[in-house]
């Protein structure tokens, strides 16, 4: 099973690499499932790991000019706000036993399934998008200085940084439908951008988790680390070839099976 896990970390830097998100959808099931992590210890080992593969992700599009820097700080300042306050202090405050009574649920088996159900609900936002007949443009919009957008930008990143804060997930499932659906971006300028702020809120949503005295496994981090980035490489040859409605669909219909995985292996 642990050969498995980290055969399945290639796969989650593939994702990541191509779709600009994912990596930690795939990876909290995988610490859980077949490394027998704890729910709340792999969402906060996952900042970690797809921080840091995130990072190295995000070079490529700046390289290529495929991150919108102003719109990405915006969204990122309160995002890296709300993750790290959520996970320094509000997660280690959860207790265990969320209900005793009429059915006993736990906070492991709360954090599963509510990944899971905004999983579902990205993947029908980012499906009914990506088949709706709509011109797309090769460029992203220019971020206007009125105060409404600021705004928004702002408004989103802080709810994003919060939810992905308490389920320790990179946050691309809900970052790059936020970034398409209500701010315009293309799918490719919303990967890069995604990958950028993925990194910058994970790795310091992790300080969190280490300030809340988080223990660290070694050498699966750095053993799932150096699997990732191989996937990541192997994803500068296949994003080139994929157009923008293609990364949208692809991605919508990942997380959809992965959610549909989750909810019938926590509740059935």
């Amino acid at each position: 099973m642990v050969i498995l896990g980290y055969l399945m970390a290639v796969f989650m830097g593939l994702i990541l690499g191509v779709i600009g998100g994912g990596g930690s959808i795939l990876r909290v099931p995988i610490l859980v499932y077949l490394m027998g992590i704890s729910p709340d210890i792999a969402t906060g080992y996952s900042l970690l790991l797809v921080g840091a593969t995130a990072a190295f992700g995000a070079i490529r599009y700046f390289r290529e000019g495929l991150v919108d820097i102003k719109a990405s700080i915006l969204f990122a300042i309160p995002s890296i706000v709300a993750v790290y306050l959520t996970r320094a202090f509000l997660m280690p405050n959860i207790p265990d036993d969320i209900l005793l009574s009429p059915i006993h649920i736990t906070k492991n088996t709360a954090i599963m399934v509510l990944f899971a159900i905004l999983m579902l609900a990205s993947a029908v936002m980012m499906l009914r998008k990506a088949y709706k007949s709509q011109t797309v443009t090769n460029s992203a919009p220019a971020i206007s200085n009125s105060s409404s957008r600021v705004a928004l930008i702002m408004t989103e990143g802080a709810v994003v940084g919060l939810v992905t804060g308490v389920l320790g997930a990179g946050g691309g499932f809900l970052i790059i439908p936020a970034l398409v659906l209500f701010l315009g971006m293309p799918m490719k300028n919303a990967v890069g951008a995604s990958l950028f702020i993925i990194a910058l809120k994970s790795l310091l949503g992790f300080v969190g988790d280490l300030q809340a005295g988080i223990s660290l496994e070694v050498p699966l981090l750095p053993l799932m680390l150096v699997a990732t980035f191989i996937g990541m490489a192997i994803s500068t040859k296949v994003a080139s070839k994929l157009d923008g409605a293609s990364l949208q669909k692809f991605f919508a219909f990942f997380t959809l099976i992965i959610a549909i995985f989750i909810i019938s292996k926590e509740l059935i």
